[in-house]
């Protein structure tokens, strides 16, 4: 089984001017998200993988899907610790 993510669904994201906000209504905390981040949890309003993760970065943005994994192991890390992602499934 491989591992999905989703965005809790009490998070809402908002973008502003190249970059965004999202507000997790449950704990009433709110993060600032660069144009990368919004990105990626606006991708996870549905369950995804971590290749369809880096494939949503390579697509839109102009980055070798090395460093686009790279950096969405490091945001979905730090977003599953503050409870803004889950990850279901195992490796």
């Amino acid at each position: 089984m491989t591992i999905r993510y989703a965005r809790h669904p009490n998070v809402r994201t908002t973008a502003l001017e190249g970059e965004g906000v999202a507000l997790h209504l449950d704990s009433r905390r709110y993060f600032t998200l660069n144009e990368t981040g919004l990105a990626l949890l606006e991708a996870l309003a549905e369950p995804r993988t971590l290749d369809e993760l880096v494939r949503v970065l390579t697509e839109r943005f102009d980055v070798s899907a090395e460093d686009a994994a790279a950096t969405t192991r490091a945001f979905l890390g730090q977003c599953v610790a503050a409870g803004v992602v889950s990850a279901t499934g195992a490796p």
